[in-house]
């Protein structure tokens, strides 16, 4: 139990300051291509995307995850796993490519068909690499998975903020995406010490059916139902609306996921390890629960305070229309970390048929949020996510402390406790600085400071849990940092 714990310990360890590395440089690029290229372009590859990422999930049809989950996985089980992904891959790829058409007309706009046509081949570039990576994944190896992606995102990046400079348009960002893909899978197949065997068994593929089919089927409707709003405020509106709502959107999701996704992605393969020790599944469960409300309120409360200030500096005064809407999700940021490490418990038990009926839950309030959007507009959408945030919350902690037997009470408490304090120190915050009304680095070096002051301060004077538990892990890597 010791090795697993060191050795969970070393993965996370690699994962989030291999995500640092990423997002640090993923923020210089972002601010490049936002500044070099326009709204309506962001949203043009928006449009093409969003139909690439609903048809992705068809790649996988849960496989990967059964790989993970299962704890006896034979040499069979990954070849015919990455045979059968390679086939699906090909398919869609045709499927996409030959549909480009009818793509450009469900938008009504012609520029969409060689786009559609070209970014076709991200099914086979996803395919080629992905049994190799949850490989790694499985083995807790992430040192190897964050170097290959972090070698092709920075040449990928500089690539697309080159032809972005020479006037390529929306097809530098076409070009970045392709070609990240095609560098990570040279990268991970020089260096991953596993290939594809000339094995293949539709039996070793029914092994791992009946968990992977339904979180398939959970994964299309989560991919369907977070891309949607694309496809509705592509469909409804223009381009360049959509190019707004994708900044806003991406920005987002790029802090929250980058934060809180590292611990997300060494849990699985942990619980997965300990599913049948209920007593050390429970405790790694609460302290880690309480550790993402304690990150992931800190940096809402920085993100909603500093908003106008990180867009405008960070992409020109072009892009000062997506502030609003960014303000408004991060409201809602809350809901992919916290909800990624409720979802984790059920799936690291085996218990796919619980999270298939979640989503099946989750997607009735979701429905009628888009429902709303094309009735009352985006304003009234956008507020709505909030309440599809806080109804995904509620299942998501009704299911898991019923798998796990722990009260509802010891999920819900951290939540509220760290959500109250962020609301506090968020309206403190504004009041101290509501005169001054400038929009520079310095506004923004203060109110993240202050926020993030106060609201350690507080923690820390009600000796609040997660605080406890984010120390508990913080501290002994600065330990080990002073004695070296």
């Amino acid at each position: 139990m010791d090795n697993l714990k060191e050795k969970a310990k070393i993965a996370f360890i690699w994962d989030f300051f291999g995500k640092i590395a990423r997002s640090g440089m993923g923020f210089v690029i972002s601010i490049f291509l936002a500044r070099l290229l326009e709204p309506s372009e962001f949203g043009l590859i928006a449009m093409v995307m969003v139909i690439i990422g609903i048809a992705e999930i068809f790649t996988d049809v849960g496989l990967g995850g059964a790989l993970i989950q299962r704890r006896r996985v034979l040499p069979i089980h990954y070849s015919s796993v990455f045979y059968f992904n390679i086939f699906i891959a090909s398919l869609l790829s045709l499927i996409i490519y030959f549909s480009a058409s009818q793509i450009a007309d469900f938008y009504n706009n012609t520029e969409l068909i060689p786009l559609a046509e070209v970014m076709s081949v991200a099914f086979i570039l996803s395919a080629l690499s992905s049994v190799q990576s949850v490989k790694l994944r499985k083995e807790l190896n992430y040192k190897i998975i964050n170097k290959m992606s972090l070698i092709s995102a920075f040449t990928s990046g500089v690539v697309g903020v080159l032809l972005a400079f020479y006037g390529a348009g929306v097809w530098s960002l076409v070009t970045q995406n392709l070609l990240q893909g095609i560098i990570y899978n040279v990268l991970i197949w020089s260096t991953a010490h596993w290939k594809p065997s000339l094995q293949f068994s539709f039996k070793a593929l029914l092994h791992l059916w009946g968990f992977g089919f339904r979180m398939f089927l959970t994964g299309l409707i989560d991919n369907v139902f977070t891309r949607l709003d694309y496809m509705i405020i592509g469909k409804l509106f223009d381009a360049t609306s959509l190019g707004f709502y994708q900044r806003a959107k991406s920005l987002n999701l790029f802090v929250i996921r980058y934060s809180s996704e590292s611990l997300m992605s060494i849990l699985f393969p942990v619980l997965s390890k300990v599913q049948n020790n209920l007593l050390r599944f429970q405790q790694i469960v609460i302290k880690g629960f309480g550790i993402i409300n304690f990150v992931t309120f800190l940096l809402l409360g920085v993100l909603y305070l500093v908003s106008e200030e990180l867009i405008v500096l960070l992409f020109g005064d072009k892009w000062l229309p997506s502030v609003y809407i960014f303000k408004i999700l991060v409201l809602s940021g809350f809901v992919r970390p916290i909800g990624a490490l409720l979802m984790n418990i059920l799936m690291s038990r085996g218990k796919s048929k619980i999270v298939l009926r979640m989503a099946i839950y989750k997607v009735l309030i979701a429905f009628i949020n888009f429902g709303v959007l094309y009735i009352w507009g985006m304003d009234a959408f956008l507020y709505g996510l909030i309440v599809v945030g806080l109804w995904d919350l509620f299942l998501n902690i009704l299911f898991a402390s019923r798998e796990i037997k722990l009260s509802f009470i010891i999920f819900a408490k951290p939540f509220v406790v760290q959500a109250s304090i962020a609301i506090f120190v968020v309206i403190f915050t504004n009041l101290i600085t509501e005169n001054l009304n400038q929009i520079n680095i310095i506004m923004l070096m203060i109110k993240g400071s202050i926020f993030t002051f106060v609201y350690i301060l507080i923690n820390y004077l009600m000796n609040t849990g997660s605080y406890i538990y984010f120390l508990e892990q913080i501290m002994p890597m600065f330990r080990k940092r002073i004695h070296r």
